[in-house]
């Protein structure tokens, strides 16, 4: 292959480092009214009464909008193919604020000073509600988060609003209690992690505009241009005819802008007044009336018998969804179903969960999407087993893991059709000295130095969900241009689809120009989430050219008056086999827009009945103070099988992003709350992130396998890279220290005191 496989520079390179004007903030016109919502300081209340007479005098303020003003329908701002799992549970505004950070009132004005000064003299009288902050009690608790029969569930996901349920579910195989009983031993623990924010550097933006035909369009920062859409249309009660939504370059997204974040607000708005508005998250706001991941405890009973054959997998997930439902039936699903398959011979397991309301902010879609939790839990306790048998754990794996045409448990019958798992378990323990290096070695001055050890899998897509399609056309230059849905968040989808088109069609990569969602002129598709644009839109983009090229040998056996089996195109220039005459790519293209009834032009589509899962291993060493309980990153080795590689450069990035946030989870985010609701981490000053300080050395390499159901052979790579730090770190801290922690972040204060108690 001449352009898939090679590390070509990002198509948007250049503008980005140059600081070009791409990104939502600035295309907004110059005369935008600035749009903000005054937030709820209570977790749950009823509005008694709002006074906004007062703030509406402030000069350049163009209105003031109440629970009164908006429609009554309820939707969901998940953004997800109809009909959503997530329940609608929202309103534009509702009378019934339930968590510290929800909309009250929407403020339009001519510019921030006045819209903040309005925002201070609105007088509301509340009715403070008890609120459900733990979600360990919040199941069947007499106190509803959603008391209101409004409330609906499009899909039977097991939601009961009348039992603060937004989904639960249990699936199981063999008699996994029956099993479990006929082990040698039984690992039974329970792991937390807490909700995270994807702290993207560009917060939620979202500019709106009339245009000629009274149409409104949103420009926004967004990775569902066609489920905003939807969504749209249902929040404001108007057709999804009269909406047009695009998406600029996006300053990162990491899943949050899967979820209607900020649409909602500028749109009602404009719609409303007819002029353009706009809505700029603060980074305070960005923190804390946003979409984190899904805060899980998860129950993990493992059973193996002495040799290390582990023969029974039960998990059991508590998810929080908080105050509204958006994601919360689909993320639960993942942190089973992405994590017993990587063992491949068990003879029995069993996976159930729940997922309840909270009055705490409403979670959503993050990188690795409830996978991560789930392999937090379930590597954990491999881990754990390993120890208790006194086994070396990557050996406990090699024994049990999922290999190439098994049958994956739990993960809806799907055979591994491409799986280089054992070769990526092997490269990494060579890579990193493993055998040299476990379970741990004492530096003096109370330090030791660990290594731990987790792996990963993902998916590619939703099966039987979601869609891909792609638009490729021949310009009379020869130049062709690549119409996608897909949303690229900076991760290179823009670029990567340009190279399997450019691949296909036999002509370089500056050959192809991207153009990209936008809903009037991209066709469908479902979005840049769930790891799907690679497998996904890549088929499409795969399949269109292919059709493509056989319209331009069409065209070009009419030009050469042949057969078009008598045609040879090389990407350049179609040739006649029986004289030896030649036309040129340009020339076909030209010719096409004179005399001509069959366009150069193709849009294909591409969903997938199944998800193949990408594999990766990660592997750490650290050094440990054991008198602060400081845990410094030395090494860092991950080895992925994300099928071919088409591009290096983005793949190895994206791999060593997703590590690093997988690293802030493990040992450094902490959202906390107080007794009333409130989020104490409202800025990074609060909410630490690692920084390239904390890395440590970086190392991925990739062990290739053919998918042969993916484009040239390749599966995703987007979420897995997050999944394998919290479990490997934890590894390494319980060998360093001899303690488990179950809980993530694995703080410097709870190691340090862990050790002092022990």
């Amino acid at each position: 292959m001449q352009v898939v496989g090679q590390p070509f520079r990002k198509k948007d390179a250049m503008a980005l480092v140059q600081g070009k004007p791409v990104f939502t903030d600035d295309l907004a016109p110059k005369d935008c009214l600035v749009v903000k919502v005054l937030r709820s300081p209570h977790a749950n209340a009823m509005v008694k009464n709002i006074k906004t007479d007062i703030a509406k005098r402030v000069p350049g303020i163009e209105d003031i909008y109440t629970w009164e003003d908006v429609p009554q329908q309820r939707f969901t701002m998940a953004g997800q193919t109809y009909p959503e799992p997530s329940p609608y549970d929202r309103l534009i505004l509702d009378r019934h604020v339930r968590y510290v950070g929800d909309p009250v009132a929407i403020v339009a004005g001519a510019n921030e000073e006045c819209v903040e000064q309005a925002l201070r003299m609105i007088k509301v009288e509340y009715e403070v509600l008890p609120a459900i902050l733990d979600f360990r009690k919040a199941k069947d608790n007499e106190l509803l988060v959603h008391p209101e029969d409004t409330w609906k569930s499009l899909c039977p996901v097991g939601a009961d609003n009348k039992r603060n349920l937004c989904a639960c579910e249990s699936s199981d195989h063999g008699d996994v209690d029956q099993v479990l009983a006929d082990c040698d031993v039984v690992v039974e623990e329970t792991y937390h992690t807490l909700a995270n924010q994807q702290a993207m550097m560009e917060t939620f933006r979202t500019v709106c505009y009339m245009d000629t035909y009274g149409r409104l369009n949103v420009l926004s920062s967004t990775q569902i241009v066609f489920h905003a859409r939807r969504i749209l249309s249902n929040a404001l009660g108007i057709p999804k005819s009269k909406i047009r939504v695009m998406k600029p370059r996006i300053g990162g997204g990491f899943g949050a802008k899967q979820t209607v974040v900020a649409e909602i607000f500028p749109a009602f708005v404009t719609w409303k007044t007819g002029k353009a508005s706009k809505m700029i998250f603060t980074r305070e706001e960005s923190q804390t009336a946003s979409s984190p991941r899904h805060e899980m405890e998860v129950s993990v009973k493992i059973g193996a018998d002495k040799d290390g054959r582990i023969r029974a997998i039960d998990v059991y997930t508590l998810s929080n969804t908080g105050a509204y439902g958006e994601h919360g039936p689909t993320t639960v699903g993942l942190s089973g179903h992405k994590s017993i398959p990587l063992y491949g011979s068990l003879e029995a397991h069993r996976f159930a969960y729940d997922v309840v309301y909270t009055n705490t902010m409403s979670a959503g879609a993050y990188r690795g999407y409830g996978a991560t939790q789930g392999l937090f839990a379930v590597e954990s306790a491999v881990n754990e087993l390993a120890g208790r048998l006194g086994m070396d754990p990557v050996e406990l794996r090699l024994k049990n893991m999922v290999r190439e045409g098994q049958t994956m448990p739990a993960y809806y019958g799907e055979t591994a059709k491409s799986c280089a798992l054992d070769r990526c378990l092997l490269r990494a323990k060579e890579m990193i000295g493993w055998d040299e290096k476990f379970p741990c070695r004492d530096m003096g001055n109370g330090k030791v130095r660990s290594v731990g050890v987790s792996m990963a899998m993902q998916g590619s897509g939703i099966s039987g969900v979601d869609v891909g399609s792609a638009t490729i056309k021949l310009n009379e230059d020869g130049i062709y241009t690549l119409m996608i849905g897909a949303a690229d968040m900076g991760t290179g989808c823009d670029t990567i689809l340009a190279q399997m088109a450019a691949e296909c069609l036999d002509c370089q990569m500056e050959n192809i120009i991207v153009s990209g969602a936008d809903t009037d002129t991209s066709p469908y598709d479902s979005g840049s989430y769930a790891s799907s644009t690679t497998y996904v839109t890549g088929k499409a983009v795969e399949k269109a050219c292919e059709k493509l090229q056989i319209k331009i040998c069409e065209r070009a056996a009419e030009m050469l008056y042949c057969t078009v089996d008598k045609i040879e195109f090389d990407g350049h220039r179609a040739k006649n086999l029986e004289n030896g005459e030649t036309v040129t790519l340009q020339e076909i293209g030209t010719s096409s827009m004179c005399g001509n009834e069959c366009a150069l032009q193709v849009t294909e589509t591409h969903s997938s009945p199944i998800s193949p899962p990408p594999f990766m291993v990660g592997m750490v060493e650290i050094e440990l103070d054991k008198e602060t309980g400081h845990v410094e990153i030395l090494d860092y080795v991950a080895v992925v099988d994300c099928g071919t590689v088409i591009n290096p450069n983005l793949a190895r990035v994206q791999t060593e992003g997703g590590i690093v946030q997988g690293i802030g989870m493990a040992l450094y985010e902490n959202i906390q709350y107080s007794d009333k609701g409130q989020m104490l981490n409202q800025s990074f000053m609060q909410y630490k992130l690692p920084t390239r300080l904390d890395m440590g050395k970086l190392r991925v390499e990739f062990e290739e396998s053919h998918e042969p159901t993916g484009p040239f052979g390749a599966k995703s790579i987007g979420e897995i890279v997050i999944n394998t730090p919290a479990p490997a770190l934890a590894h390494a801290i319980a060998n360093a220290t001899g303690i488990w922690f179950r809980e993530l972040p694995i703080t410097s204060e709870k190691i340090a005191m862990g050790i002092a108690r022990k």
